[in-house]
């Protein structure tokens, strides 16, 4: 049995892992779930909504193709889950547990509650939550220590990043375990020092959001105009180098330092609003319009071409960081 009350060291265990228990069977969770099982794992689906089972069955389907060219592990197979609507059933014997329910902080708090009171000592237990904090919802749990935050990216199944981090009542042993447990998986993780509302990515994506629903309300830009100017402008950078290294060679060879110093005062022009503005009928009607105006393809074509294009990119840029290795 692993103390997660003490700074244990939890390396090496995460082989031991066999068997995952996926809390909430929504895109998150049923992405995590497909995941799972191309990494050669056996998942325990748990979802009380009837009809669970086949969309669960359809999300995993949707997935595989992407992640065969991806690279699955030995052993793995698309049918090595089950769907359960009893909790403790679910975590029966399984290594790690990954909730992800519906953003409601009550929710939140009283299944991870359930959950921690049914799953066996030592096992760490995730959240995905993509806003709340774990000192916030882990304050009915009876084991708050082993329980972390596990942030992923839309769709969790191709978007490496996860965002790592505890609450005030988590053991840093727990957090260095799904630290380490999400590495062996091949994800890519940012393990946070601590707590920050809405982590980093969503905080650093929120801000561009929220400029861009500033300018289709002031008729300052179009939905189609605000995605090409980054699909086909910074994105093409960030791929492999991020907003911080970008502008660092903004500063050409004196790097930031002279990147700060030429356009430094620009920071005081009033170019963006972070505050979010009013989510208007008018508004959400124009950016509905307008994604429809741009948009003429299905979901489901949108998210074919989106899968492909994220598994380019990801294969180029592995191309590339494994020769400069």
């Amino acid at each position: 049995m692993t103390d997660f009350t003490s700074e244990t060291d939890a390396r090496g265990r995460v082989a031991d892992v066999r068997t995952i228990a996926c809390i909430g069977a929504g895109t998150i969770g049923a992405g995590w779930a497909a995941y799972f099982l191309a990494k050669g794992y056996y998942v325990r689906v748990w979802d009380p909504a009837p009809g669970a089972a086949p969309k669960v069955r359809q999300l995993i389907d949707a997935a595989w193709p992407a992640l065969t060219q991806l690279g699955l592990a030995e052993g793995a197979s698309p049918d090595n889950f089950t769907v359960h609507t009893d909790i403790a059933e679910a975590v029966a014997g399984v290594g790690f547990v990954q909730e992800s329910a519906p953003e409601v902080l009550e929710l939140k708090q009283n299944l991870l509650a359930d959950i921690d009171a049914a799953t066996a000592d030592g096992v760490v237990i995730a959240s995905s939550t993509s806003g709340y904090s774990m000192t916030d919802m882990a304050t009915r749990a009876t084991t708050p220590s082993r329980l972390v935050v596990g942030h992923p990216f839309n769709p969790p199944y191709l978007i490496p990043l996860v965002e790592v981090v505890g609450g005030e009542a988590t053991s840093a042993a727990a957090v260095q375990w799904a630290a380490d447990f999400y590495e062996y998986i091949g994800k890519s993780v940012i393990k946070m020092d601590r707590e920050v509302p809405g982590f980093i990515a969503n905080r650093l994506q929120e801000a561009l959001w929220r400029e861009a629903l500033h300018m289709i309300d002031n008729g300052e830009a179009t939905v189609e105009q605000i995605d090409r100017s980054i699909t086909d402008g910074p994105g093409l950078r960030w791929p492999i180098h991020g907003p911080m290294t970008t502008f660092h060679l903004a500063g050409g060879q004196g790097g930031m330092r002279h990147m700060l110093e030429h356009f430094g005062p620009s920071l005081k022009s009033p170019w963006t609003r972070l505050e979010a503005p009013e989510l208007t009928d008018e508004l959400r009607e124009a950016v509905i319009a307008g994604v429809d105006a741009a948009e003429e393809r299905s979901v489901n074509d949108l998210i074919i071409e989106r899968d492909a294009a994220i598994i380019a990119v990801r294969n180029v840029i592995d191309e590339i960081k494994g020769r400069r290795a």
